[in-house]
């Protein structure tokens, strides 16, 4: 039997006569010189002798350290919300059929400029823009609603400054030229409600799909809006079921822009929550990802 306070380290084979030390043998008696020094000043520690930084300091150390990674992760992060990228998620059908209740986009802060709207918690730190760019006809603009500056909207842009807007029996007319307007077939909800649809061609060419759930619904005609100097009119693409500039959100000033609408990097639909890794299957919409919206 071999006796479990004798260290394995010292075993010989007869013969060797001390030339055959293993790695664990000069190991083992490295680590026993180097716990205390015995002599004249008595046992130092090691921890001492090295240099090296005690448990206690060494796990304080390790702590500021997690700290300063998650500190410098978040300002980047901040950076990459401000400058780059914003994620939004759509609540409502008032875009539909380019966006649906479930899909997740990401929306570019650069393509406008920077207002006070760009920065988290909307700090007042100056007016109007910084290195400002026009947004063009057709673009799909996330916006603060005017007079509800808390509020985000997502919404096309049809209306420039000086344009003379107005919706005709459910077709949109602009500067007194009605924009294209031809039948694409139906949609179909989730639901399983089929809804006409219907592409429109805007004056610099950029075309996309509209739905019209009927005649003579509210919006369907409207008076003369003329868009003031520095505003733009806003409309969404589900033109009977949509709260736009034809009503209570009136011209959007420039500065209240926030981006631009760039791509759909994930879709859910049926009310699931992305979290829900167990739902994907049956409700992912996989087809959709990687749409490109501007």
């Amino acid at each position: 039997m071999v006796d479990p306070t004798q260290n394995q380290g010292d075993t010989r084979h007869s013969g060797d006569d001390g030339l055959g030390e293993t790695m664990g043998e000069r190991g083992a008696v490295e680590s026993r010189e180097a716990g205390t020094v015995s002599g004249a000043g008595g046992g130092v520690p090691a921890a001492q002798r090295t240099g090296s930084k005690p448990p206690k300091e060494a796990e304080k150390g390790g702590f500021w350290e997690t700290v300063k990674v998650i500190v410098q992760a978040l300002l980047l992060a901040l950076v990459i919300r401000t400058f780059l990228f914003q994620p939004f998620s759509i609540p409502s059908g008032s875009m539909m059929p380019t966006l649906l209740i479930g899909d997740y986009l990401f929306v570019s802060k650069w393509s406008y400029g920077y207002s006070r709207f760009s920065a988290p918690l909307s700090l007042p730190l100056f007016d109007g823009r910084v290195l400002a760019s026009d947004p063009e006809r057709g673009d799909v603009v996330v916006f603060r609603k005017p007079g509800e500056e808390d509020t985000d909207y997502i919404k096309r842009l049809v209306g420039l400054p000086g344009d003379r807007i107005r919706m005709r029996d459910g077709q949109l007319i602009i500067n007194g030229k009605a924009v294209p307007k031809e039948p694409a077939g139906v949609f179909v909800d989730e639901n399983g409600e089929e809804i006409d649809q219907f592409r429109e061609t805007l004056p610099n060419g950029r075309s996309y799909l509209t739905l019209d759930l009927g005649p003579d619904l509210a919006g369907d005609d409207t008076r003369e809006f003329v868009v003031p100097a520095g505003h733009y009119f806003m409309m969404g693409d589900n033109r009977d079921n949509s709260l736009d500039s034809r009503f209570d959100v009136g011209y959007v000033p420039f500065e209240n822009l926030v981006g631009k609408a760039q791509i759909i990097f994930f879709s859910i639909g049926g009310g699931a929550s992305p979290l829900y890794l167990w739902e994907w299957p049956s409700k992912l919409r996989s087809s959709r990802i990687f749409d490109w919206l501007g």
